[in-house]
């Protein structure tokens, strides 16, 4: 998985989380107040839920009842959103690292 896809895909999830979180219908003013904090567990937890999928597609491989097509699937997306979550965190520490050293 290149880079580029890596970096496009933490876009695209971004790009789809802000639209989500500043629909007008929310507030009178159109915004709406996003628990920064919520977003991250809920995309952590989407990653975990991921995985645990990928690992019973695996176990149920080994048990014969599931698909070998199956499981490499599963195991894409478990890699592709991990990728993605380690691309978010390192452009946030990246963002924090650069307000840090902002002159006051």
């Amino acid at each position: 998985m290149s880079t580029y896809s890596v970096a496009n895909n933490a876009y695209q999830t971004a790009a789809r989380l802000a639209r989500q979180a500043s629909t007008p219908d929310e507030l009178p003013s159109g915004r709406e107040n996003v628990d920064f904090g919520k977003l991250v567990q809920e995309s952590v937890e989407s990653v975990v839920d991921k995985g645990r999928d990928m690992d019973a597609k695996s176990i149920g491989l080994i048990e014969g009842r599931t698909d070998v097509v199956d499981v490499v699937t599963a195991i894409a997306e478990t890699e592709m959103a991990l990728e993605t979550m380690v691309t978010v965190r390192d452009r946030v520490i990246s963002a924090y690292e650069e307000i840090m050293r902002m002159p006051i």
